[in-house]
């Protein structure tokens, strides 16, 4: 078998056959692969019976196999461990179990079974993870942590028939020990150090060079010790990864998701407010980690609801129209002549309290509703003012209960009480909260009910600097406690440039911010930067005419492929509909962001700031971004309103998030001479 497997050191791969195992006196792992597509842990078997899996159980002529499955898993979590100093994310680390003489391909949880006939073309179709020298680098590393048996004529022989072989990837020059055993250059000087030793933070350079040169929708196999550490870590009970803009928390929550599928036969449910994210991050993870990526449940966290709930014989007649319906109504009796028109004529802001303050928190009465901190809302209200707004939620029930339909809250509150009434069942091993500023506090509370303060059970993923949704809530207020080192933050942003966050940065730097940890937080943080690279272009016109012209004339002149990692970003819907009917005149593709599913399509991708959301593009256009950046409207004697302040304040955070969305372009047009430059 080794011998069938040296061919593929033709390919760039390096084999090293028959080495012990670090901490243990005589146990030896068969093989370890290492090459474009990762690492792979070999365990070579010459069964006479062919290989059985069965509800999750190996066998062979009838005998149960389980124990070999439980050794080869254990040898691969030490060569996690071995890598994971080298930022490789434990996803690329694959245990793999061949027979000789079979034909064989299936697979036991995360093990691959393959004959002896099948892995080699396997091996070949594996998606490129590694460049060669990342994978020469971690064959160093891996040959010194599993050295070779003493005395091993297998581990010797396919030692020299690795180092004999001359070529390496298509169009690279061969390098290192593998490809020269002289260790030489043409001009004989040693091109790596004898010993095999290499520089750890070089290679996460070329690593991260690598990922820069990619498609933005390859998830690359090397992530940041730090974040390593946190895919890997065990939890003893909920936990949080937060962190700005640009650090990684999505990749570590994929990461994460694809490690605890590895490591357990239950389910892994992944969920996060929006509606298209789900589409794209199960592209991702499925590309990351095929052999799990059936077990990782990616759901928006009201379509899963609503499904849980007809799981349960629940029905529940979701009508958003018709419930807004009813509120305008419910304004029109019982708010607009009240003392809330004081504060604010407009029924929006008192519709945001009715959502996010009172059923949002699953408030029931009004006595808890009078003493509720109201937490990321400016107006102050007296109880008087509370009082009306009590009013107001109780002729806006009344009417939609007549009417026979549901909102939104009450599909989360429903399904809320039916998982408190299941709270034995186990549906999932763990839950994993992405963006969880954005949810409300019955949203998260139900996500808590499906796995309690079960070790590993939680992960919530978010920044509270980035919530584009009025209103907000603690974690202690749905009875999460994140102690210790579970609360980890992520300080390193490895997506934008220092020009582009700087410029992002000055539009939220005035104005700090509550985390749903509580702790109160400046707008201005520190961020180390690992990109240097980019450039924001700023373009304003005395029309709008002129202005989409520059738009159009920009893009016009990007080629199909760079189009693939191009978003343009709006933050209403009517500006969606103008620039929709603009760019396809102008013979641009477009690919909305509500059908963008994560694989590379040659089109600019066309949404809202909010739909953009957990996403990233190499170049990102925002037409008339400026509209966020106007003063605060006055009233008469010249004071400034507290609720025309919030929105202010929150369509500044939302143009925040859109601005790093981008990576190496950020273009921003404006369609006046006086407009305000961040």
């Amino acid at each position: 078998m080794a011998a069938q497997l040296l061919m593929l050191t033709e390919r760039g791969w390096r084999l090293l056959v028959d080495r012990a195992w670090p901490g243990t006196r005589s146990a030896n792992v068969d093989m370890l692969l290492i090459g474009p597509g990762g690492v792979f842990v070999v365990d070579v078997k010459n069964w006479r019976s062919a290989p059985a899996v069965s509800e999750g159980c190996l066998s062979a002529g009838g005998e149960a196999r389980d124990a070999d499955a439980e050794k080869l898993l254990a040898v691969t979590r030490r060569a996690e461990s071995a890598v994971a100093s080298l930022g490789m994310s434990p996803v690329a680390v694959r245990p793999l179990m061949v027979f000789a003489g079979q034909r064989v391909r299936t697979g036991l949880g995360r093990i691959q079974l393959l004959g002896e006939f099948e892995v080699g073309p396997v091996l070949m179709r594996e998606p490129r993870r590694l460049v060669a020298a990342s994978a020469r680098a971690i064959a160093d590393h891996l040959e010194r942590v599993f050295p070779a048996h003493e005395d091993s004529a297998a581990a010797s022989e396919a030692s020299a028939r690795s180092s004999e072989s001359p070529k390496g990837l298509p169009g690279e020059r061969p390098r290192g020990p593998a490809a020269d055993p002289a260790g030489s250059s043409a001009g004989g000087a040693p091109e790596e150090p004898a010993d095999g030793l290499f520089d750890l933070e070089g290679l996460r350079e070329a690593a991260l060079e690598e990922a820069l040169r990619a498609p933005i929708e390859q998830w690359m196999t090397f992530l940041h010790p730090d974040q390593v550490a946190l895919v890997r870590r065990d939890w003893g009970g909920p936990a949080r990864v937060s962190g700005p803009a640009g650090t990684g928390k999505t990749v570590v929550g994929l990461h994460r998701a694809a490690h605890l599928a590895q490591r357990s036969t239950g389910r892994v449910l992944y969920v996060t407010f929006a509606n298209n994210l789900p589409r794209v991050q199960a592209t991702f993870l499925r590309s990351m980690s095929p052999a799990v990526a059936d077990r990782v449940e990616f759901r928006s966290l009201h379509s899963w609801a609503q499904e849980f709930l007809q799981s349960r014989g629940v029905a529940l007649r979701l009508h958003s129209e018709k419930a807004q319906t009813a509120f305008s109504l419910a304004w029109t009796r019982v708010g607009r002549g009240s003392c809330l028109s004081d504060i604010d004529p407009a029924p929006r802001y008192w519709k945001e309290e009715i959502d996010h303050v009172i059923k949002g928190r699953g408030i029931t009465s009004f006595e808890e509703y009078a003493t509720v901190p109201r937490r990321r809302r400016r107006a102050s209200l007296r109880r008087t003012h509370r009082r009306a707004v009590w009013e107001l939620y109780e002729a806006y029930e009344e009417l939609r209960v007549e009417r026979g339909v549901h909102d939104f809250n009450d599909l989360l509150s429903s399904a809320l009480a039916e998982a408190r009434r299941s709270a034995g069942e186990r549906r999932y091993a763990a839950v994993i909260v992405d963006e969880v500023q954005d949810l409300t506090l019955v949203g998260v509370r139900l996500l808590h009910t499906l796995v309690g303060d079960a070790p590993n059970g939680l992960l919530l993923v978010g920044d509270g600097q980035q919530a584009v949704y009025p209103g907000g809530f603690r974690l202690t207020d749905a009875g999460i406690d994140i102690r210790g080192d579970r609360g980890q933050v992520l300080r390193v942003n490895y997506r934008n440039s220092k020009e582009i966050l700087d410029t992002a940065l000055a539009v939220v730097a005035e104005e700090p911010f509550e985390d749903i940890d509580g702790q109160r937080t400046p707008g201005l943080r520190d961020v180390d930067l690992t990109h240097h690279d980019g450039q924001v272009t700023r373009v304003s016109k005395p029309t709008r005419g002129e202005h989409d012209e520059a738009l159009l004339e920009a893009l016009l002149a990007l080629a199909p492929e760079v189009r693939a990692d191009t978003a343009v970003l709006c933050p209403f819907k009517r500006a969606i509909d103008h620039y929709q009917r603009l760019l396809d005149r102008a013979g641009i593709p477009v690919c909305p962001l509500e059908q963008y599913d994560g694989h590379p399509v040659e089109a600019v991708k066309l949404g809202s700031y909010h739909r953009a959301k957990g996403l990233e593009f190499k170049r990102v256009y925002l037409p008339e971004y400026d509209s966020a950046l106007t003063d605060v409207p006055r009233g008469a004697g010249g004071e400034v309103s507290e609720v025309e302040r919030e929105r202010h304040e929150l369509s500044r955070s939302q143009l925040f998030v859109a601005m790093t969305r981008a990576r190496d372009v950020l273009w921003l047009g404006s369609v006046s001479s006086t407009a305000k430059s961040p």
